[in-house]
């Protein structure tokens, strides 16, 4: 009887293959899921960007007692980062997107060098500036830095003389230098990647839904 019984369940239930999908079930296409894969480890890094970005924001103003959010841009917004590579920059979305790609591909220390140089041309104390060039010098130009990045030796060696004496022109062009090979090569891989593209064709519902 309970033999029985237990047939008819196993009936009732429907069999299961292997993996927990029912005969009949579609499998996912290998693509769809490696696509999905892709984009969630893409979301992880971006969350870790977007984090990053938000502390530092919550520091500088912490004495308004303002607390930065950061949303989803609309697939109209994002569409505008095709236009141009500053428009990518200029977005702190985008940023920490473009970001995130450059950590996929493991070049993630070309868009560090140029934030540095960004915030070294900010600065206004000469003893900061010092500090700040010898820094980003130990951090990306010397040989075997840990973040090092891809110049020529000659750059390389005028760097190291400049940054007796910083001014805030020590960098610039290795900045550039490192701007250009971004622009030409990496960027145009970012507009074609399964990330970017999901966030131009994905409305946002509400306000509240696109909060990262």
């Amino acid at each position: 009887m309970q033999s029985a019984v237990l047939l008819a369940l196993q009936h009732s239930g429907g069999r299961r293959e292997r993996g927990g999908r029912r005969r009949g079930e579609a499998e996912e296409p290998e693509t769809d899921r490696m696509k999905r894969t892709i984009i969630k480890d893409w979301k992880t890094r971006l969350s870790y960007f977007l984090q990053n970005s938000s502390n530092s924001t919550k520091r500088k103003s912490k004495k308004t007692g303002k607390q930065r959010t950061y949303f989803r841009p609309s697939p109209e917004e994002a569409r505008l980062w095709s236009e141009a590579f500053d428009e990518l920059l200029a977005s702190e979305y985008g940023l920490a997107a473009f970001r995130a790609f450059l950590k996929s591909e493991f070049c993630e220390e070309n868009i560090e060098f140029w934030l540095a140089c960004e915030d070294f041309k900010k600065t206004k104390s000469p003893q900061k500036l010092t500090l700040k060039a010898k820094k980003i010098y130990n951090d990306f130009i010397e040989k075997e830095a840990p973040k090092e990045i891809n110049i020529d030796f000659q750059t390389k060696n005028i760097i190291a003389q400049n940054i007796q004496e910083a001014t805030h022109t020590c960098f610039s062009v290795a900045q550039k230098r490192v701007y250009s090979l971004m622009e030409n090569n990496s960027y145009p891989r970012f507009l074609e990647s399964e990330f970017y593209q999901e966030l131009c064709r994905k409305a946002p519902i509400t306000r509240a839904a696109q909060a990262t």
